[in-house]
């Protein structure tokens, strides 16, 4: 508990002191470009969140080390040392705005392989038909590995759209974590999620409702990469965990990234790498939160904004709830990947239609 402190103290301070120093480097951190079908934001704001979040982790580490932990400190230093190249090719992106997505991801997946290397972060069980036969060979394994942690990491960052969305979703999936490597007694990956934790409050506190700094890519690519290491180390160190808990732990932004690949490159016929806003939280924005709907005022459109967040962490906790109560059993925790799926696509297809109830809407009082 003292090292969550610790690192929501270190990545709070660290964040406030990047908002109150923006006039000085905003023409290369802030967001200024309100164009993209994705934006919802009304004034420039600093994209480079992911700063104060991995001196958070730092702080941490270092405490680790005072302390003593031997394990936990080498794991978490590996894990950070390992996760430069994800978190360097976001944070270029936030900077320079040219770094292209296959490239954010190339990067991503170089992390994940500086972890199988480093930490034995392959995966080598799926209880998922055809995928066991390449997990049970250590480069199937490895593979494996490198595709999940990629794809998670850019799983975090298109859900990152509203104020503490991704954030809030990054602290829930950490706290399932933490909570079924404490129930096997894996000290190490129980504290490393723990801190993790403590370092994304620190961001969010300032990040939600008022969205006075981002996340950005560097961040969302980062934290992607944490939380995919962590599900690995926690299967990989722990048999008696289904390889579909750590799945069904991260399934919302893991089936919003598969879910708008079918949707842009079947239903839309459009490259799966273009950026849209039909994203289920884009909808929520749009058709749910409507009383703001032609208000220029920006106090107005930043509520409307914070206001979409907490919808999308109802559906994430979907997927969290049943994870840590059935975490050893994977024909459960299948049957609820399958559930999820379903009522995913339903929600979309109801809010899309306008075929929604009418208790589901938000109202503001201004």
């Amino acid at each position: 508990m003292l090292l969550l402190i610790l690192t929501f103290a270190v990545s709070a301070v660290s964040t406030l002191l990047i908002i109150r120093s923006n006039h000085t480097h905003a023409r290369f951190s802030a967001d200024a470009d309100f164009r993209g079908p994705q934006k919802v934001h009304t004034r420039a704001v600093p994209r480079v969140g992911g700063i104060g979040i991995a001196l958070g982790l730092v702080a941490a580490a270092i405490a680790l080390a005072v302390a003593g932990q031997s394990e936990q400190q080498q794991l978490a230093t590996l894990l950070l040392l390992c996760g430069v190249p994800a978190f360097g090719g976001g944070l270029f992106e936030d900077i320079s705005k040219r770094v292209e997505p296959r490239y954010r991801l190339v990067a991503t997946a170089l992390s994940a392989l500086l972890a199988v290397l480093a930490v034995g972060g392959t995966i080598g069980r799926t209880d998922l038909w055809g995928l066991d036969w390449i997990a049970s060979s250590a480069v199937g394994g490895a593979c494996l590995a490198i595709f999940t942690v990629a794809g998670i990491a850019h799983a975090v960052n298109i859900i990152d759209g509203f104020n503490g969305l991704a954030s809030m979703c990054v602290v829930m999936i950490l706290a399932a974590l933490a909570y079924v490597a404490n129930q096997v007694g894996d000290t190490a990956v129980t504290s490393l999620a723990l801190i993790g934790i403590g370092a994304v409050l620190g961001f969010f506190v300032w990040n939600f409702p008022g969205g006075l700094i981002f996340l950005g890519d560097g961040g969302a690519y980062f934290l992607g990469f944490y939380v995919a290491e962590l599900g690995i180390l926690l299967l990989a160190r722990n048999p008696s965990v289904s390889p579909l808990c750590p799945l069904l732990i991260c399934i919302y932004p893991v089936f919003e990234t598969l879910f708008s690949m079918y949707r842009r490159r079947v239903v839309r016929g459009r490259a799966m790498a273009l950026a849209d806003g039909v994203h289920l939280h884009s909808l929520i924005y749009r058709r749910l939160l409507r009383w703001a709907v032609g208000s220029h005022d920006a106090k107005i459109l930043t509520r409307r904004n914070s206001m979409t967040a907490p919808y999308l962490w109802f559906v994430c906790s979907l997927g969290i709830a049943p994870s840590v109560i059935w975490w050893n059993d994977s024909h459960v925790l299948g049957a609820f990947i399958v559930l999820f799926g379903f009522s995913y696509v339903l929600l979309y297809a109801s809010i899309l239609r306008f075929k929604i109830q009418r208790w589901v809407f938000f109202r503001s009082r201004h």
